[in-house]
């Protein structure tokens, strides 16, 4: 058993809780660089895809898991880094350049999305948002002028001094030297104040405000952060994929990637990470189980959806903390055993909602 105590302010602000800790994520780094040389090619594809899809984990995962914003339009930022990113690309900008103006780009939609948005919660958010998607699904068919409508755009491959990154391989390194980059970033965010602000209004609006804390100011600031980090997503994945077109980013993606996060674990980046892996494994499950299944029900347009549901329900009811959640079981199972208990993950009674005075 391994205790760790905590004696000054600087160690509960602490990048790292410890040695042992900054080991094992070195190791994680070291196992990934070296990861292509033991994968095949369609594999690495496919990392590159969990990359890419945690990205955009992190982003809506700093909205609903942190700040306590739920968004079903996310779509939308995927789109807007997608076509800023292709438009630009073409045209033979840089790629730091062009990653950098579709991140800005999406984090002025987050703004354009969070403003009015204010004064919304729940469930009416979430209606807000998946509108917002749908006006940007519908603008880009329609602008053909710049987006090419229908007929969507071919995608250059990223070019870095003069390189091409045309294959998955490098494709691989560029995405994971980002997402390592961005998740450091979000994790010293939710050191600050800024980061601490978003957590008090995800735990209460009204304590939250009672303290000084900017309601409308940090929602606004965590939706166009948020849609930032989307948007990078969706630069890469139009790089990936180097094809695009508006029905890429339509509501069934928006549902996917909030699917991603509640699966992966809530209030955790952690989640993000193993809620991508899972979105991105779970299909080729599928497509290997439809062998042995009956082909009344194998032939079924609808499987797929109908799986991610039943799995999203079944996470709901008997794992709401999600992938992490359960890792996190785990680790304290074998910390703590044998004295172990059952319930000392039990969510409590809250017998005072400061929100139930509105």
């Amino acid at each position: 058993m391994r205790f760790y105590f905590k004696t000054d302010y600087a160690q509960d602000v602490g990048l790292f809780k410890d040695g042992l800790q900054i080991f094992w994520y070195a190791l994680l780094v070291v196992g990934l660089l070296a990861l292509p040389l033991f994968l095949p090619e369609y594999l690495e594809g496919q990392m590159v895809f969990i990359l890419i899809y945690a990205i955009a984990g992190l982003g809506l995962m700093l909205l609903i898991g942190f700040t306590g914003q739920i968004s079903l339009g996310h779509a939308a930022f995927l789109a807007v880094g997608a076509y800023a990113e292709t438009l630009l690309a073409s045209k033979g900008v840089p790629f730091v350049i062009s990653i950098s103006a579709a991140a800005l780009l999406a984090g002025v939609a987050g703004i354009i999305i969070g403003l009015p948005a204010l004064r919304l919660k729940g469930i009416y958010l979430a209606i807000a948002t998946m509108a917002f998607g749908f006006i940007v699904e519908e603008g880009v068919t329609r602008w053909e002028s710049v987006t090419a409508g229908n007929k969507g755009l071919t995608v250059p491959p990223i070019k870095i001094f003069g390189v091409a990154m045309d294959n998955d391989t490098r494709l691989y390194y560029v995405a994971l030297a980002i997402t390592i980059i961005l998740v450091l970033g979000m994790v010293n965010l939710l050191r600050s104040p800024t980061g601490r602000a978003f957590v008090a209004i995800r735990d209460s609006e009204i304590s939250a405000q009672s303290m000084g804390i900017n309601l409308a100011w940090y929602k606004t600031v965590s939706f166009a952060l948020s849609a930032a980090l989307t948007g990078v997503a969706g630069a890469l994945y139009a790089h990936k994929v180097q094809y695009i077109s508006p029905e890429q980013f339509n509501l069934l993606v928006s549902i996917e990637l909030a699917t991603l996060v509640f699966i992966g674990g809530l209030g955790s980046f952690h989640g993000a990470v193993f809620g991508a892996a899972f979105i991105i494994v779970l299909p080729q499950l599928i497509v290997f189980i439809k062998d042995y299944l009956p082909q009344a029900i194998a032939q079924q347009t609808g499987l797929q959806p109908t799986i991610f549901g039943l799995i999203l329900i079944g996470f709901l009811i008997f794992e709401p903390l999600g992938i992490y959640g359960r890792w996190r079981k785990i680790q304290a199972y074998f910390s703590l055993f044998p004295f172990y208990r059952r319930g000392m993950f039990r969510r409590q009674k809250s017998y005072m909602k400061s929100e139930r005075l509105k």
